[in-house]
């Protein structure tokens, strides 16, 4: 499995391809579920519901809520995973520029809204100096 992931334009939001980079532990996760997927047409959806078909957008917002509702986490979306990507981005120091182009954004102000902030943070930053 590679380390990258090419989404193909007319499946990302801006109409644009970009690479989508792939953790070691995801890589694992996605070849497990793959050893266990019985279809060899590399065409066919990646995901695909109960009806064997592509998730629609909505349809997979459904899904996540259901997952975190599930795991008792009240008050997510299907936008919760990212904004808690590019949060632990940030606050693990990861460049500004690097975070904007993994999340996609054209904007470093895009970026700067996803990212949360509580006062253990703000006290762990003072603590620094």
């Amino acid at each position: 499995m590679k380390d990258q992931i090419t989404l193909l334009a007319h499946y990302t939001k801006t109409a644009e391809a970009r690479a989508v980079f792939v953790s070691g532990k995801l890589r694992r996760e996605l070849e497990r579920y793959v050893s266990c997927n019985t279809t060899t047409d590399r065409a066919a959806p990646f995901l695909v519901t109960q009806k064997a078909t592509a998730f629609s957008a909505n349809t997979l917002c459904q899904l996540f809520g259901q997952i975190y509702t599930l795991a008792g986490i009240d008050g997510a979306s299907s936008h919760s995973g990212r904004r808690w990507f590019i949060t632990q981005l940030a606050h693990s120091g990861v460049s500004a520029k690097v975070i904007m182009t993994l999340a996609g954004h054209r904007h470093l102000s895009t970026t700067q809204r996803y990212i949360e902030v509580n006062d253990q943070m703000m006290k762990a930053a003072v603590e620094v100096l």
